[in-house]
């Protein structure tokens, strides 16, 4: 079980850290962090090999958003930086078996999704 937390109605430039807790542990490969915006499909922001806390970026974010993790929590964090009106939309993170990291299709487990808002 996932649970993300930490969203919220921020203004443009403010930063922004979003957690994921995973219940009772964390027993895949990897988990990534995916968004939302209404009319659009899902999009891959990061991912983060749990064993080695090597990190992956989407290109939209790569530079602004900072994806880690603390195994002995079982949750990982994404780190929001710089945060643009675009960047509204809902976020979730998922966890993974497989070495694909940036596809939705190859997670099979997500949270419930934590809204965040930016305002120009």
């Amino acid at each position: 079980q996932l649970a993300e937390s930490g969203g919220g109605l921020v203004q443009r430039g403010d930063s922004l850290r979003l957690s994921c807790s995973a219940k009772p542990t964390f027993n895949r490969y990897a988990l990534g962090w995916f968004r939302q915006a209404p009319g659009n499909e899902r999009e891959f922001l990061a991912a983060i090999v749990w064993a080695s806390g090597t990190p992956v970026y989407g290109t939209s974010v790569r530079g602004r958003f900072t994806i880690s993790r603390d195994p002995a929590e079982n949750t990982a964090y994404l780190e929001m930086n710089n945060l643009k009106p675009a960047d509204t939309a809902v976020y979730y993170c998922a966890t993974t078996p497989s070495i694909r990291l940036s596809s939705p299709t190859d997670y099979d487990y997500w949270g419930q999704g934590t809204q965040v808002t930016v305002s120009s």
